[in-house]
């Protein structure tokens, strides 16, 4: 720890620096989804290699179908751990632009609701954060000379367009970029005094049924009742899905679902979530999922069978007695823990196609699949990066699930082995993707602050 103390001093005095080192980047304007943007793509890992080179990183632009990657390598002490840091240099779209209060791409600091913030597109999602890391290895390497462990840097600029050349970068560079473990950056914390690990991620299982009857729409006078409706095939099915504790009725669809160690539930009660505060905001009150689960265990911790979309039939204005030839319906499933999605895909459709009438038939469209991530709630690197967060913050560093997916996360697992620690600095008021994305300037000290805390703890 006597190594820390220096670098987080200087950390603070060099703050006004790596403003300005943060403001550069910002001014670049590499939208990912757009053509026309290209060039301000390869501008932004260009600045990146130049910055990461004055630091000693060897660094360099790797050229891809689409954006460039950026890895840089910096070797560690003997016997130190390799660690494998991941960010991303692409933003979002301005649009609309005529609701943003200032210029997307020229960065200031500004005071909004008393609070200093940092305001452009890309302060918070993602380079603010990458940036967070990059400044606690240049002020490590410039008080010691060396950094606390060898470290691989891999910066996408694709991740807002869908990151269509990332599986194949990691397979093709697998072997240069396997490391120990992975740190994540595109996370948030719990509140604006709590930082937070996201210890798992739930994973995807999308899929499109399509229910198919008579050769045509019929006249619902002439053909209702001994016809077959798919609209009617179709809601049962999905109706028979949950049973009256929402409980998900497909047989084996709760194979690998482990329940949650008692202490991480009860850390998770002292949040304060509650169904009111949780579904208030969105016009609810009402918990419609797993009978005695809490909201935070449901979101975090439960996989789930929910219906994104239905059609069939007259869906226009006005009124058509028609009895549909097909009907559809896209159906999405979170899974947990050591769910498998094949498996939860073939149930699915197994479950369906034991209910369809002799003379109809059904059609299947997969869409996408990937499995959970949980990280050991018993890693030591879990410990040690805990206890450097509270060290920083005075608050106990909460570890949360996160309800959705995070792809990369499981990228790195299926390519390189290798499981991620997700630490982020970001604040659910952050607007990103949306106009006026800001960054709270004291989430940017001390973000920097607690990776240095990290990377001393990583190496103890």
């Amino acid at each position: 720890m006597s190594a820390l103390a220096p670098v987080l001093d200087r950390l603070d005095r060099d703050l006004d620096k790596s403003l300005e080192r943060l403001f550069n980047l910002l001014r670049i304007k590499s939208i990912s989804t757009d053509p026309a943007f290209a060039a301000e793509c390869r501008k932004a890992a260009e600045w990146l290699v130049t910055d990461l080179k004055t630091i000693g990183f060897d660094a360099s632009v790797r050229d891809t179908p689409g954006h460039p990657m950026v890895v840089a390598h910096h070797d560690g002490p003997a016997g130190s751990p390799h660690v494998l840091f991941y960010g991303h240099y692409d933003v979002q779209p301005v649009d609309p632009l005529e609701l943003w209060s200032d210029d997307p791409f020229d960065p200031a600091v500004k005071e909004r609701e008393g609070v200093k913030v940092i305001t452009s597109r890309g302060s918070s999602d993602d380079k603010g954060q990458l940036m967070l890391f990059v400044e606690a290895c240049r002020v490590w390497k410039a008080e010691h000379g060396s950094l606390p462990c060898r470290i691989t840097l891999l910066f996408e600029g694709e991740e807002e367009s869908g990151s269509p050349s990332l599986k194949p970068f990691l397979d093709a560079n697998k072997d240069e970029l396997k490391a120990d473990f992975a740190l994540v950056c595109d996370t948030d914390m719990w509140n604006p005094e709590t930082p937070s690990i996201c210890t798992s991620l739930r994973g995807l299982v999308g899929e499109e049924v399509i229910v198919k009857a008579a050769n045509r729409d019929l006249h619902s006078g002439m053909y209702g009742g001994p016809a077959a409706n798919p609209i009617r095939i179709l809601t049962k099915i999905l109706a028979a899905i949950h049973d009256d504790d929402a409980r998900v009725t497909i047989p084996s669809f709760y194979d690998g679902v482990e329940e949650t160690p008692s202490q991480v539930l009860q850390a998770w009660e002292t949040l304060g979530e509650t169904a009111e505060s949780f579904l208030g905001p969105i016009g609810l009150s009402q918990p419609a999922g797993e009978k005695g689960r809490s909201v935070l265990e449901m979101v975090w911790a439960r996989p789930t069978a929910e219906f994104n979309g239905i059609n069939g039939g007259y869906t226009g204005k006005g009124f058509k007695t028609v009895i549909a030839a097909e009907a559809s319906a896209k159906v999405s499933f979170r899974l947990v823990h050591k769910q498998n999605p094949e498996k939860i895909r073939a149930a699915f459709r197994a479950f369906v196609e034991q209910r369809i009438p002799a003379d109809c038939s059904v059609e299947f469209h997969p869409h996408g699949g990937s499995p959970a991530i949980q990280l050991s709630y018993d890693s030591p690197f879990l410990a040690k990066a805990k206890e450097a967060l509270t060290d920083e913050w005075g608050n106990p560093a909460v570890m949360l699930g996160g309800g959705g997916s995070i792809p990369v996360v499981g990228d790195f697992r299926s390519f390189l082995g290798m499981e991620s620690l997700l630490v982020g600095f970001a604040l659910s008021d952050d607007r990103i993707h949306s106009p006026n994305e800001k960054y709270d300037l004291r989430s940017f000290q001390k973000g920097q602050r607690s990776w240095a805390r990290i990377l001393a703890a990583l190496t103890n």
